[in-house]
């Protein structure tokens, strides 16, 4: 029988480039999303036992960048209640190499105690902090190894002042062909009246990250979207921000 990886690869990718120029599909997505949060569906998930926070195609989508650049570190901002950071460092554990280093500015007691006594512990190290304080940059600095393959996701404040200087500050730090992901660009999307009520902050077009991101790429050439991982992001959180460093 003919092996057709390669095909099957290609075709995968021809569909998700045609999923992402379907502004119908992305609409319908986006109202399935608004509904769904009445529900509190993100917050629904564990990954393995712990409350992660995300949505699945998130989860997958992230799966295959971490799988695909094999990197030496993830940095995460924004730890929650830890569920995201034991979800990478589970996927590093079982590719045999690498840390996250999840930051927070309030890392809470009970959210510390479920990272540290986890079996994916071992591989995750704490900063407490905020996320572009110049302590806190020094701290994730001094826990990245001379040469490593470093990637980002940035979670924490999703204001467009914050994601920015996140950008500015984790983007320097990823390397070439790392991602720095961008978390909750849907926010980008809604109006004011689509916009979630029931978080701590409440944020809408303008001011949240999908400008944030858009604003840093003009400013930073070495950066780009990837269309693939983007493509297929319909019933995601985080649609077109999926930035992967081209140039060193």
């Amino acid at each position: 029988m003919k092996d057709d990886r390669k095909e099957f690869a290609e075709f995968q990718i021809q569909k998700s480039l045609e999923l992402g120029a379907d502004p119908d599909v992305f609409e319908s997505s986006k109202k399935l999303i608004i509904d769904l949060n009445e529900h509190a569906y993100a917050y629904q998930w564990n990954w393995f036992g712990v409350p992660v926070i995300q949505l699945p195609a998130d989860i997958m989508a992230t799966q295959e960048v971490i799988w695909a650049f094999k990197p030496d570190v993830i940095i995460e901002t924004g730890v929650a209640r830890g569920g995201s950071v034991l979800f990478m460092a589970t996927l590093l554990q079982a590719m045999g190499n690498g840390i996250v280093i999840g930051v927070d500015i309030d890392i809470r007691a009970h959210n510390r105690e479920a990272i540290e006594t986890h079996p994916m512990s071992g591989r995750i190290r704490l900063v407490e902090g905020s996320s572009v304080a110049g302590e806190t940059l020094e701290a994730v600095r001094a826990l990245i190894p001379e040469g490593a393959r470093v990637m980002a996701v940035l979670d924490s404040d999703h204001s467009y002042a914050h994601v920015l200087e996140e950008c500015r500050a984790y983007g320097d730090l990823v390397t070439r062909d790392g991602y720095l992901i961008v978390a909750d660009t849907l926010v980008g999307h809604l109006s004011a009246e689509e916009a979630p009520k029931d978080r701590s902050k409440h944020w809408s077009r303008g001011d949240e990250p999908l400008s944030a991101a858009r604003d840093y790429l003009a400013e930073n050439p070495a950066f780009e979207t990837d269309p693939v991982i983007n493509g297929k992001l319909v019933m995601s959180s985080s649609p077109g921000g999926y930035l992967r460093r081209v140039t060193d």
